[in-house]
């Protein structure tokens, strides 16, 4: 295999301090220092400003996102509005969040510079002592859709930012253009601001009782309402989250394979059209990993189901945090004989898939409209492209999707893949 190199949405540079998430003190005290970054979102899509043409990111002070967090304390509520939870180690109110939309805290940007780190946890007796003391960027997101406010309302709240009022215009950009223009930087800081508040919307009942959750731990658990100190339990049975780790209380990520089986010559790959997309658009092959399967077993079944393809020998490549809502695509490369037929009629997920030999997946790399994902973009590449100049026999993903890494890896030779023989019964040989 290839040097591993980070993808898009991947190599995060925050320290996420998960051993601090549990003290309201803590999360109360960063949240109030003015280093505190914020990035918004609006059912998922992000609050972002113009750059040099470009849509990027836009990030705010907490006095900026003062109206949508509501009155403090911000973490560790208690029963009644403007008061702490019990200081005790009550594990259902460590870093509570049971009133306003729920508020992710997403990590520290620390200035490696002076040599500091982040402090341990003992040292935070006295929170507000140790925040001052940590050198770096405090990171936070949330859901503006999450809130009771109406539209005119957020959008006039933003008008009061000191970026807007500065002349900076603020949009909502659809999150899955984020990746045509984030640097490494931003994108990993979108991916887990994205999946956080995606999963903290999606998860509002208790998959135990019922019952209403709450956030917890700087939005990165879920609790049971009945299971706070004040809750009338009068008539009720215990709700069973109470007892043990259950992990619909913590985020998930859901493993996905996607993969490109290589030939017997090792100069020909394997890529499907999906149902889904329109035009000459060829990938590699995907689906999630099944209870009871590796992720070697998830390959060779999908090969086999998507492209009727017997797959062999898979060997891992990378993997790419996949914020749509909450996916970790793990990229694999496979050996597969191309002597055999394609078939496409068992699962009939897609439309079409072929063996392509390196110089046409070259030819692609090397147009200019070759490798998009983003319609809008590719359009407006189109149009700057003259008139008579040919379109590309199809497309391919960009590297900032894994697939896309995958393609071009293979394509530019950055991983070997020497041939083998063929049998009645089988590869011979070395693989």
């Amino acid at each position: 295999m290839t040097e591993q190199r980070t993808i898009m949405f991947a190599g995060s540079p925050l320290n996420r301090l998960s051993w601090l998430r549990t003290s309201h003190s803590f999360l109360n005290s960063i949240l109030a220092s003015p280093k505190s970054r914020w990035l918004l979102f609006k059912s998922g899509n992000p609050l972002t400003t113009k750059s040099e043409g470009k849509s990027i990111l836009a990030y705010l002070s907490t006095k900026d996102v003062g109206p949508f967090i509501g009155q403090a304390p911000h973490f560790g509520q208690g029963k009644e509005l403007g008061l702490l939870a019990s200081e005790e180690q009550i594990t259902a109110t460590e870093g509570v969040r049971h009133r306003g939309s729920p508020i992710v805290f997403l990590g520290l940007h620390e200035n490696t510079s002076s040599g500091s780190g982040a402090l341990p946890s003992s040292e935070f007796v006295d929170a507000e002592k140790a925040v001052a003391k940590l050198e770096g960027v405090p990171y936070f997101a949330m859901d503006v859709a999450d809130l009771e406010m109406e539209e005119p309302a957020i959008e006039a709240a933003l008008k009061e930012s000191e970026p807007a009022k500065a002349g900076t215009t603020l949009t909502w950009l659809d999150a899955r253009s984020v990746m045509t223009n984030a640097n490494l930087f931003d994108g990993s800081i979108f991916a887990e601001g994205r999946s956080m508040v995606d999963w903290n919307t999606r998860n509002r009942f208790c998959p135990g009782c019922g019952s209403r959750q709450h956030s917890l731990w700087g939005g990165w658990k879920l609790g049971c309402s009945t299971l706070m100190p004040w809750a009338d339990k009068a008539g009720r049975k215990p709700c069973p989250s109470g007892k043990g780790l259950h992990n619909f209380t913590h985020p998930r990520s859901d493993p996905v394979v996607i993969m490109l089986a290589v030939d017997e010559t090792g100069e020909k790959i394997l890529m499907g059209q999906n149902n889904r997309f329109k035009g000459q658009f060829y990938s590699a092959l995907a689906g999630f990993i099944e209870p009871g399967e590796t992720f070697e077993d998830a390959v060779k079944r999908e090969m086999w189901e998507e492209a009727g393809v017997k797959a062999w020998d898979v060997q891992y490549h990378s993997g790419q945090p996949w914020p749509f809502p909450a996916s970790l695509m793990c990229g694999f490369y496979a050996r597969a004989d191309s002597t055999q037929p394609v078939r496409i009629d068992l699962d009939n997920e897609l439309a079409d898939a072929r063996w392509f030999t390196r110089e046409e997946i070259m030819s692609v790399l090397n147009h200019a409209t070759g490798s998009y994902l983003d319609l809008a973009k590719l359009a407006e590449a189109s149009s700057q492209l003259n008139k008579d100049a040919s379109e590309p026999p199809f497309r391919v993903p960009p590297t900032t999707a894994i697939a896309g890494v995958l393609i071009k890896d293979w394509a530019e030779g950055k991983v070997q893949f020497p041939p083998f023989s063929l049998n009645s019964t089988g590869p011979k040989g070395n693989l």
